[in-house]
């Protein structure tokens, strides 16, 4: 028998769009298999195939109403393509095909990956998701994609393997940003190998039903719900499995205020401002914010042991 729990910070049913709503089927089934089979040709000429037919995955409740879809694909954070929210129509100059992932280091199978063969190689999924901002801002959005660990089992670490360093891409002629040499380009993040295997660990690959657009990291990148949102690198090229725990752009550039653990707690203030509420993109309601961003339940544990690190900064 399958017992569901409701969690505290959980709202009702009503109060989530309904996939079919959200999706408006966008031709989503319809020709589905046509679209598939062609695939490899629209890859080709840089055209970007449709998502494949996909479910949503009911154990990450958001307990918050979607965000609208313009507001999440026109308010974004992303400094190869500028330092300020509006970057979504230089953004949208980036091409997504042809588009490679290399996965290497300390593995027993590095490979590097078109990524249309790899979004057919795993198992795609949509989770609705929370986003929380270290500026204290935040959006729930419906991603697609696969766990990071399904990733992992494929390429199998190696006994040694502590870390995953994920590398954002570098392309001068349509990112403006890299212009700026005071950044320690290329962009940097990274996660722990535990934390990879968690399975709230997520590579997007769509939003809303559709293929990851550039402003929100695509065609792929990673995500940690429960970590400030600059911990989720964008636009990846490359994922490097190693031992020693790598350095990252934004705790290069200053370490005080972006720590590598930067998970969400409410209760430690960023140097130059509170985290206790956070500010709704699209409504601008301001709300309490969760520990762990909510997702405790899931995350919680990878942290014991650890409690004499800066866990939340």
């Amino acid at each position: 028998m399958v017992i569901h729990r409701r969690r505290g910070w959980n709202s009702p049913a009503s109060a989530i769009t309904p996939q079919d709503a959200l999706l408006n089927r966008r031709a989503l089934m319809s020709g589905s298999a046509g679209l598939l089979a062609a695939a490899p040709a629209l890859a080709q000429s840089g055209a970007v195939p449709a998502l494949p037919p996909h479910a949503r995955n009911p154990a990450f409740e958001p307990g918050r109403a979607l965000t609208a879809e313009r507001e999440a694909t026109t308010y974004n954070n992303f400094y190869e393509f500028g330092s300020h929210k509006t970057i979504a129509r230089d953004a949208a100059r980036m091409p997504r095909r042809p588009w490679t992932l290399k996965v290497d280091g300390l593995v027993e199978n590095p490979r590097e990956f078109d990524i249309d063969d790899l979004i057919r190689l795993m198992p795609i999924e949509e989770r609705v998701l929370r986003l929380r901002c270290v500026e204290a801002w935040a959006m729930t959005v419906p991603w697609t994609g696969f766990p990071l660990a399904a990733l992992m089992n494929l390429v199998k670490p190696l006994g040694s393997a502590k870390y995953l360093a994920f590398q954002t891409a570098q392309l001068p002629a349509v990112m403006p940003g890299l212009r700026q040499s005071w950044y320690p380009w290329p962009h940097m993040e990274a996660c722990t190998i535990a934390e990879a295997g968690n399975a709230m660990s997520f590579m997007p690959v769509g939003l809303y039903g559709q293929p990851l657009p550039p402003q929100n990291g695509g065609p792929v990148r990673v995500l940690f719900p429960w970590k400030y949102g600059f911990k989720s690198g964008k636009s990846l090229v490359r994922i490097t499995v190693q031992e020693q725990r790598p350095a990252t752009f934004w705790g290069t550039i200053q370490p005080s205020e972006y720590g590598f653990w930067a998970n969400v707690n409410p209760q430690v203030a960023h140097p130059r401002w509170s985290q206790a509420t956070e500010r709704l993109i699209g409504t601008n309601e301001r709300v309490p914010t969760q520990m762990w961003n909510g997702y405790g339940e899931f995350v919680a544990s990878l942290y014991e042991g650890v409690q004499g690190e800066r866990l939340f900064v």
